[in-house]
């Protein structure tokens, strides 16, 4: 007989391993989940980023059929043993997976199960979109402070966009498509097959995009790579991604990475030939494909994810604000001083961007050379 509620706890490097048709299942099942909870982006990141001895997988089953889903890795921070997802800092969404129609029910199952696992004093989700259903079921204390900043737009077709812009802002817009109707692009989307090989294209020109301008230097470490030509070509296979390639004249001059939730398409990285930017808007040429490519699939989102650079203002887009939330093992010290800690160093950088905005330069300075 089938038990109705179950718990799985696994620690073994492999503990992923066996479980993509389940974790495929569920995500097909969560209505708000990410691209970043999906089952090729989780497993591709522990293996290329993973610290052996590290992985904590939770798992809730009812009536032997997966609803509730969580992957972490062990850190140490200031002392104190965290959970953190897997992802980590190349990741814009963090949150676990729970069937929608079973979550009520599955969010404290689950809760426990990870309460139950010893070792850790604290969990630290830091890009939380919606504040995570665990927090209504955590049975400890928890915390929330601001994450990062991402901007949203409904989907719709480009014209529909374009339409409900200020009039300044029309005209120009108008303008650059008329620009880029006359560049004439060939645009095409790669096939799970072709991912590899458009994946090392899209990672050149995204370095040669960025030459001499800093850019994040995660994307030009090789175990970035690795994980997304492998993430990538499962991605596009699942309906879970989309590479679109861009050819002016035969020659491949941009590239980009547009990920796919059940709830939303968010425009993940691009890279571009310098030589492009003086002949077509490129933010209106990837929003051109983006926007569309939502609408036809039916999500209700574009997201621009992470960041809120001067290029997207143009678009009116929505502010999303991500949240941090911080889950304390029920009386833990350690745990609530590290949360503590969070909480006090996101006041700080507050005050530090309020009062001394040069700050934040130099501190970006120090980043990129180291």
């Amino acid at each position: 007989m089938v038990e109705l509620w179950t718990t799985d706890v696994r620690r073994g490097d492999d503990a992923l391993d066996d479980l993509a048709t389940e974790w495929n299942d569920l995500f097909d099942r969560c209505a708000a989940a990410s691209p970043f909870q999906a089952y090729a982006w989780v497993h591709s990141w522990w293996r290329s980023y993973g610290v052996p001895g590290r992985l904590r997988v939770f798992l809730v089953r009812h009536r032997g059929r997966l609803v509730g889903a969580a992957a972490f890795q062990l850190r140490w921070r200031a002392g104190c043993p965290v959970l953190t997802p897997l992802g980590g800092s190349i990741t814009d969404f963090t949150d676990v997976l729970l069937d929608d129609e079973t979550a009520a029910a599955a969010a404290p199952i689950l809760a426990t199960a990870m309460v139950g696992d010893r070792g850790w004093q604290a969990i630290d989700l830091p890009e939380s979109r919606t504040g995570t259903a665990l927090v209504a079921a955590w049975p400890g204390p928890h915390h929330e402070t601001a994450g990062s900043l991402c901007l949203e737009l409904p989907s719709s077709e480009m014209e529909d966009l374009v339409r409900g812009l200020p009039s300044h802002s029309r005209k120009t817009v108008r303008r650059r498509l008329n620009q880029l109707k006359k560049a004439a692009p060939e645009v095409r989307e790669v096939a799970a097959g072709e991912a590899p090989q458009a994946v090392e294209s899209l990672l050149r020109l995204h370095r040669r995009q960025w030459h001499g301008r800093g850019g994040n230097p995660e994307h030009f470490a090789p175990a970035f790579a690795e994980h997304l030509t492998r993430a990538v070509t499962a991605m596009i296979s699942r309906g879970e991604a989309a590479l679109v390639e861009y050819r002016f004249d035969g020659e491949l001059l941009a590239s980009s990475l547009i990920l796919i939730g059940r709830d939303l398409v968010g425009g993940y990285l691009f890279g571009v030939d310098p030589a492009l930017r003086g002949r077509v808007d490129v933010t209106t040429m990837l929003l051109a494909d983006a926007l569309p490519l939502a609408h036809r699939l039916g999500r209700p989102t574009m997201s621009m994810l992470r960041g809120a650079e001067g290029h997207k203002s143009t678009w009116r887009p929505a502010e999303a604000p991500n949240r941090r939330v911080l889950l304390v093992r029920p009386g833990s010290l350690r745990g609530g001083g590290y949360a503590r800690g969070v909480l006090a160093l996101r006041r700080a950088t507050e005050l530090a961007k309020e009062k001394a905005p040069w700050v934040k330069a130099v501190r970006d300075r120090l980043r990129w050379r180291r």
